[in-house]
């Protein structure tokens, strides 16, 4: 196909570039005229691929197996575009698109200073590289080639197979996207790396790479971001970060490069850290290939939720490739400077900035070198680590993190005085003391959450101190305070909305008021709102405030069941809303029994007998309906009952058959003197939150069934915090951006 021919172009073309930039870097011919053609020819064949694929999908041409794989006639613009990169071929299209786009910037940039040949023969490698496994996992198959056998040659579907339901949101139009042109970013700090140690120039480099340092860690943080606010508002997962491996994929190389901004300050001022800054440099890219590794080779496809399937063995085999071959040049051009690379700057004092820094950026080291072993424990043993560990592990971390960042600007430069520091910090030491009481009295009792919220709060009235004096004198450098107060707010959101935050899980019976926590909520029955989609009305109530919450469910042929929360956001935080599951029944009907909610392992008293939930237990016949047999699925709830010295055992259960609605078959008790019928449940076999609604139904008692929304409910106070502190954070970046930019 033509896109092919192109690629084969681009690639031709970058090579070519990659040759002729590399003789004139080592003296042997100023080729850069030939250099620069091809580069043209490799970003113009780039260009042009992309500009087909993109024609391919907007025009529906299902000939093409990668648009038939992605797309569908029903797919509005904005998701048809999307589909571009919605798959393994096409996210790497997207990546050498913006790779090709950032040559030309960089060109420019690299000409003025003297360092085209040597930046851009290592820039325009890495593109090559990409270039190569795009030949290898083209876009541009034929669905006849692709499904050789399934597909007569010649004939063509009438649609696609449609793009993921979880991808259609306007969050993942832009969080793909922005992530990968971080990607293509990060590996501009490399090749400035690279070349500098080719050129011996280990003191000066760090200024001119310093502004696209803070642009990758700007567009990388900035997807990673987005892709917290589509996973908090549409998944459903309860909140905005899950530790998942391919998220931590991307983390990882984003602190990396956090470390080299601040590393690369100290070098500037006092030349230490040469060596690290070029560590931090190339582990920054070379992390940057294994999160891709990670996610597009298969080998997280059993413990993450966003990886993509197995793309063959050859395409392992690049992707390998890739990571090995651009790591040996970096970390080999380090190895050949070893003896020029040698500290020559006298040694740190220990109350300075410049060891406040270090000390910093070798604690965000650690944080990263303890996510990238949780997250590629899974390829090497069956062992999976739960996010908990994350968290147990990174909290220490963040709290010396945060706690450092508002010393290190309170310490002077190479010299300093205990007392000095401690009289300059007074003002934001009592005022973060203030706020960490006030947490306390709140309910705040962790003693590492609390040290967290003082330094993070300390920090915060340091950098508002700084940045009031510098708007005063010279408002151009004010974006690391900015930056700063941002990272300072986003802490503080993550302590208030997870500390104090609550979750519960409830099943509302429809127009039923239910008390959940400080609200009042009434489940109002469902209407479809778009395609298959059902939104669920809940009003809710509180004080004299109404409004109405609608989650949405729906199914989807290859995912399943798909939910997205609904949330209502105050000024003092998020009430956010799961659904779970429907029990459907008869509608509008009416209990006649006592009813009770039971968590697993809970015990509570009904009518001077005492009732536990032990667990669920799966019938017979449910088991083979579960293994392809007939029947429907049966489960029951086993109770344990205990009135005095007298016991027993009863298993209500519900039987759920594919094409009628549930049918509950209940349970006699004979201390109750009642039956007892499920009304619904939560199953979660490996969860204490699993639940079961049940219904006592005395003699003579009547029950009809009714529709049950299982939800989970839950409150983030103050979670404005995170997302404005995150949005300042940016702002931040982008002045200091500007600034670098004029300084280099």
């Amino acid at each position: 196909m033509i896109g092919t021919i192109f690629l084969v172009v681009a690639f031709v073309g970058g090579l070519v570039a990659v040759a002729a930039y590399y003789r004139t870097a080592i003296g042997a011919a100023n080729l850069l005229s030939l250099a620069r053609k091809g580069m043209y020819v490799s970003a113009f064949g780039i260009v042009a691929a992309s500009g087909i694929l993109l024609a391919a999908i907007v025009q529906h041409d299902f000939s093409n197996a990668y648009v038939w794989g992605y797309s569908s006639k029903s797919l509005p613009l904005h998701f048809l575009i999307s589909t571009f990169y919605a798959g393994q071929e096409g996210s790497f299209m997207f990546w050498v698109l913006c790779s090709a786009i950032l040559s030309f910037f960089l060109l420019r940039y690299t000409r003025e200073r003297n360092l085209e040949a040597h930046v851009m023969s290592i820039f325009l490698a890495t593109q090559s590289f990409l270039l190569l496994l795009l030949l290898t996992k083209s876009p541009f198959r034929s669905i006849w080639n692709v499904y050789a056998g399934q597909i007569a040659p010649g004939t063509i579907p009438q649609d696609g197979r449609g793009l993921n339901p979880l991808l259609q949101n306007f969050w993942m139009v832009a969080h793909p996207p922005i992530l990968f042109i971080g990607f293509a970013a990060s590996a501009i700090p490399f090749s400035f790396a690279v070349a500098a140690l080719w050129r011996k120039e280990f003191t000066t480099w760090l200024k001119n790479a310093s502004p696209w340092v803070l642009f990758s860690g700007l567009v990388l943080g900035l997807g990673i971001m987005l892709g917290a606010y589509w996973a908090y508002g549409v998944l459903g997962w309860g909140g905005y970060w899950g530790w998942d491996p391919v998220e931590n994929s991307s983390l990882i190389p984003w602190i990396v490069l956090m470390a080299l901004l601040h590393t690369s300050i100290v070098q500037k001022r006092t030349g230490h850290l040469v060596g690290t800054n070029f560590f931090l440099a190339i582990a920054a890219f070379v992390l940057v290939l294994y999160s891709t590794f990670l996610t597009r080779s298969g080998v997280l496809g059993d413990s993450s939720v966003h990886s993509f399937t197995d793309p063959g063995s050859t395409v392992y085999a690049l992707l390998l490739a890739f990571i090995a071959v651009f790591a040996v040049i970096g970390f080999g051009m380090m190895v050949s400077r070893r003896k020029e690379l040698k500290l020559q700057a006298p040694p740190m004092g220990l109350l300075t900035r410049e060891i406040a820094l270090t000390i910093g950026a070798a604690v965000l080291g650690l944080s990263a070198v303890v996510i990238l072993f949780g997250t590629s424990l899974p390829i090497f043993s069956k062992t999976t680590v739960d996010g908990s560990f994350y968290d147990t592990v990174n909290l220490p971390l963040a709290f010396v993190i945060a706690l450092l960042i508002g010393y290190s600007l309170k310490v002077k430069w190479e010299s300093e005085d205990g007392k000095e520091i401690l009289k300059r910090s007074a003002k934001p030491l009592v005022a973060a003391a203030a706020v960490a009481a006030v947490m306390v009295y709140f309910g705040l009792h962790e003693i590492m959450m609390i040290l967290f919220a003082f330094a993070s709060a300390f920090t915060l009235f340091v950098n508002i101190e700084l940045a009031y004096t510098i708007v005063k004198t010279d408002p151009r450098r004010i974006g690391g305070k900015i930056g700063h107060i941002g990272l300072a707010l986003f802490f503080l959101g993550i302590i208030t909305s997870s500390y104090y935050g609550t979750k519960q899980q409830v099943g509302l019976e429809l127009n039923t008021p239910q008390t959940v926590g400080s609200y009042t909520m009434t489940y109002a029955g469902n209407r479809q709102v778009e395609g298959d989609k059902y939104a669920f009305d809940v009003k809710v109530k509180k004080g004299a405030e109404n409004f109405t919450l609608s989650p949405v469910m729906f199914q989807t042929q290859d995912q399943g069941i798909m939910r997205n929360p609904d949330i209502r956001s105050t000024f003092t935080g998020d009430l956010y809303v799961s659904p779970i599951s429907l029990d459907e029944s008869v509608a509008g009907g009416s209990h006649a029994g006592e009813m009770i909610t039971l968590k697993k392992g809970e015990t509570v008293s009904v009518g001077g007998v005492k009732a536990k939930f032990v667990k669920f237990q799966m019938g017979q016949h449910g088991m083979d309906a579960m293994m392809g047999g007939a029947g429907g699925i049966s489960v029951g709830s086993v109770l344990e009952l205990q009135n005095g010295k007298a016991s027993e055992t009863i298993v209500p259960t519900a039987v759920y058959a594919k094409d009628s609605a549930p049918q509950y078959n209940p349970a006699e008790s004979k201390l109750l003197g009642a039956n007892v019928r499920l009304v619904s449940m939560n199953v979660d076999m490996s969860s204490k939150e699993s639940m079961v609604t049940l219904e006592v139904l005395r003699p003579g008692a009547v029950s009809q069934q009714s529709e049950i929304l299982n939800l989970e409910v839950s409150t983030k106070p103050f979670m404005n915090l995170l997302w404005s502190g995150s949005v300042l954070l940016f702002i931040g970046f982008i002045i200091s951006i500007v600034q670098r930019r004029k300084e280099a």
